[in-house]
């Protein structure tokens, strides 16, 4: 059994929960049990009526794990942590009305956080609960052995749910709450309810610390542009998605930052290169691990090998037949295309059940003790002996030996069945990858031997090294996409009032035309085969284009928006129309008059800018001294617009521009004769 964060309620807590801020965390926190004859149950629900009754029984189905997984446990008690994702159903989205909008904001916003910017980001925690699709559940699980009990023993689950997929939150939270439950009873649900009512919004992309008790969870939270677009309304970096690799390193540039890429995949760490591929294009893949901890981390794992990448293709880390998906995907016929998905099983059925799923990945040991802390635990294999390089020669010798080699063509002869009598770790799939094995990152890693806290620490610095290496290769595969995203600003002694140049269109056959005759660039051309063009084809059609593209163009156009609304406030409006014919001077009086009409409609929106004031105070006073230099009876003619007039009700003083000596017009009041 693990050990748990120490923990202590403090006295003075005072156990009202705010249920409002509760949920920018946490849609609820729920107690399963596992009945002999009515099955799974759900006896308590934090805060209640969170839930539909449909989703009473998707949450609760996906809280347990078969049977069959935890043969091996001899234990007195068995735990367990895992996590799942599921559909929310429509009868809930339509009773819940709280949930979380998840701002990014930059440094120095968070550093001068004012209490106005606290006041709006408080009134935007509001109505997007009818457009979230998909719900997480963190789950620590306990099998008690009892032989007093009847059958030996009893199940229960602590569920912890949430729009957000923060795993580094989560995790050590259920680390805590987990243990605390079954000390206490359901009291643990309020107190660890109303100090995570007391966190501050989550702040994407950011390290956080978050008090619980008498710890301290300090956690980093995965980009915003890693999260999807239901979740909320974003405020995006354009930095945050450019195809540049990040300066800094700590800062996690997409979902399931802190997974086990290395313990989970280290029997088959040539197949990472393929396995990237297959996300990359929108693959349909079935993992397949001997416990829930062993496929959920598996199928995050793979989640985050496409960072910076949004994974726009729908994935469920411990799928089981319960799931309403099911019904669907067993019903699929030969021939049919099964749709891009992850799913991670533990049920051998499924090898049965969704025979038309094309790549099929086995990980993991049945022999491990999954209530282990990742890292240590899911290691397939060990080296004796002092550390050494994990790279090419080991893996070399066991891919090319006689023996490995007669294993593995046995392996793809026989196919994923084999896995119904032995459990062993490999991939099938006929898919032939373009990119291959990087032999120096394999010889960079190193094997930690039998030494747990050794083989952690280790664990630690081969992730690392894995991380940063498919970060590289992503980026470096965006990269040609980057003149697309490449925002404009107004070249000096332009008028930055009129509207800013599109961006380019993006053509997919000229792209490829343009790439194929240019290249794929230094860094993919050594890593690659020759037809790395196809893979490009492939990504272009694949499911996970055109949500990045779409909404890294929409990141692109609102930094050409804040950079050409710099300019406005930064513009000498004297000296650009002293330059400027009669005509154009018009324009720009109706070029300023639009853009503080439309810094007034975002204000009534409550979507206004931090600079909101300054703003209209600078476009107000640059719409007048544009009006003093218009002709009279053009004035008179604009004043009898009663909003415009409303704009222009403060004066100043004359404006005399050398370069219009017939312009030398005072304002003309709204109550003038017309």
């Amino acid at each position: 059994m693990s050990r748990s964060p120490s923990f202590a309620v403090k006295q003075e807590l005072s156990l009202k929960t705010d249920l409002e801020s509760l949920q920018q965390w946490v849609v609820a926190f729920c107690i399963i049990r596992f009945d002999l004859e009515q099955g799974q149950l759900i006896e308590e629900c934090y805060p209640p009526g969170s839930l539909s009754n449909e989703e009473e029984l998707d949450v609760a189905f996906s809280s347990f794990p078969d049977s069959v997984s935890q043969n091996q446990n001899r234990s007195s008690i068995h735990d367990c942590i895992f996590f799942f994702r599921i559909q929310r159903r429509k009868s809930s989205e339509q009773r819940n009305v709280n949930s979380s909008e998840i701002v990014e904001i930059d440094d120095k916003e968070v550093s001068s956080n004012s209490m106005k910017d606290k006041v709006i980001n408080r009134r935007k925690i509001r109505n997007f609960t009818k457009q979230l699709k998909y719900l997480y559940g963190y789950v620590f699980n306990r099998q008690r052995h009892d032989e007093r009990l009847r059958r030996g023993g009893e199940q229960k689950s602590v569920v912890i749910l949430s729009h957000n997929p923060y795993s580094s939150v989560f995790r050590p939270l259920l680390q805590i709450m987990g243990p605390l439950y079954f000390d206490i009873g359901k009291k643990a649900l309020e107190h660890i309810a109303a100090y995570v009512s007391m966190w501050p919004a989550p702040v994407p992309g950011k390290h956080m610390e978050l008090p619980i008790g008498n710890a301290l969870l300090k956690v980093s939270l995965p980009p915003a542009h890693s999260l999807s677009f239901e979740i909320g309304m974003f405020e995006e970096s354009a930095s945050a998605m450019a195809p540049f690799l990040p300066n800094n390193q700590s800062i996690p540039q997409g979902l399931f930052h802190d997974s086990d890429i290395f313990g989970t995949f280290r029997s088959i760490l040539l197949q990472l290169w393929l396995l990237w591929e297959l996300l990359l294009i929108g693959e349909p893949i079935l993992i397949i691990g001997p416990t829930p901890p062993q496929c959920c981390e598996a199928v995050a794992s793979l989640v985050s090998l496409v960072a910076p990448l949004p994974c726009s293709i729908d994935f469920r880390p411990y799928f089981t037949i319960h799931d309403p998906d099911f019904k669907h995907l067993n019903s699929l016929q030969e021939g049919d295309t099964f749709p891009p998905m992850i799913l991670g099983v533990t049920n051998l059925f499924f090898l049965k059940a969704l025979r038309n799923i094309p790549h099929i990945v086995s990980v993991g040991s049945p022999a491990l003790n999954s209530n282990q802390v990742p890292f240590a635990s899911r290691s397939a294999g060990r080296f004796h002996g002092r550390p050494e390089g994990f790279g090419l020669q080991q893996l070399s010798l066991k891919k090319f030996s006689p023996s490995s080699l007669l294993s593995a063509v046995k392996l793809r002869r026989d196919g994923p069945l084999c896995l119904m009598t032995e459990h062993k770790e490999a991939v099938w799939s006929t898919y032939v990858a373009t990119t291959k094995p990087d032999t120096s990152i394999l010889n960079r890693l190193i094997d930690a031997g039998m030494l747990p806290r050794v083989e952690e620490s280790m664990s630690v610095v081969n992730n690392e090294i894995l991380r940063r290496h498919f970060l590289e290769l992503t980026t470096n595969f965006l990269a040609p996409f980057g003149p697309y995203f490449r925002a404009t600003t107004p070249s000096e002694g332009s008028l930055p009032f009129i509207d800013p140049p599109s961006l380019p269109p993006f053509d997919s056959d000229e792209f490829l035309a343009n790439l194929s005759a240019r290249g794929v660039g230094k860094f993919l051309s050594k890593r690659m085969k020759s037809n790395w063009l196809d893979l490009y084809k492939r990504f272009l059609k694949g499911p996970n284009f055109m949500p990045w593209f779409q909404r890294r163009l929409t990141v692109a156009e609102q930094e050409q928006h804040r950079l050409w609304r710099q300019a406005r406030m930064k513009a000498d409006i004297k000296l650009l129309i002293s330059k400027m014919p009669e005509l154009e001077i018009v324009d720009c009086f109706n070029a300023i008059e639009r853009h503080l009409l439309g810094e007034i409609q975002m204000e009534k929106l409550g979507r206004a800018a931090v600079d909101f004031t300054e703003t209209c105070q600078k476009l107000k006073k640059d719409l007048q001294a544009v009006f003093n230099v218009l002709p009279k009876d053009l004035q008179q003619l604009l004043l009898m617009n009663p909003e415009r007039a409303a704009l222009l009700q403060s004066s100043s003083e004359p404006t005399k521009l050398p370069d219009h000596p017939s312009l030398q017009i005072g304002v003309v009041s709204s109550t003038s004769s017309r």
